[in-house]
C-alpha cells in the first residue's frame, strides 16, 4: 500500500509544480525577465496582441505570429518574456493557460 501511495504522489507531482508556479503581479513584471502573470483579458488590441489586467495594472501580451486565442473578459495565465525595449511594456507569450486548465503554446520562431 505504501508504494501505491508513493506512485500516486509521483504521478501528481507535475500538477503540483504547476499549481506552485510563482505568479508575478503585472505591475511588478520587470523588463528583460521571464514572468508568469494572470488576470483578465481587458481588450484585444490586434489580431496577435491583447491587454491583460490584474488588480495591480495592465500589460500588452504579444502572441504573434499566432492569432489571439482568447476573448475579452476571459481569465488567463500567461508565461513569457517581458520585452526590454523602451516602448510600452509587453510580454512575448510562450504559453497561455485558460481557466479550464487547457494550455496554448505559442510558436516562437522569432525567439529572442
Amino acid at each position: 500500500m505504501k508504494s501505491f501511495a508513493s506512485l500516486l504522489l509521483l504521478a501528481a507531482a507535475p500538477s503540483l509544480l504547476i499549481a506552485a508556479e510563482r505568479i508575478t503581479p503585472i505591475a511588478d513584471a520587470q523588463r528583460g525577465s521571464m514572468v508568469t502573470v494572470q488576470g483578465t483579458v481587458e481588450r484585444i488590441t490586434d489580431e496577435d496582441e491583447f491587454r491583460l489586467a490584474d488588480a495591480s495594472g495592465s500589460i500588452l501580451v504579444y502572441v504573434g505570429p499566432n492569432w489571439v486565442p482568447v476573448n475579452e473578459g476571459e481569465a488567463v495565465r500567461v508565461n513569457g518574456f517581458v520585452d526590454d525595449d523602451l516602448g510600452p511594456r509587453e510580454i512575448y507569450a510562450r504559453t497561455l493557460t485558460r481557466a479550464d486548465g487547457s494550455v496554448v503554446t505559442f510558436d516562437r520562431r522569432d525567439d529572442w
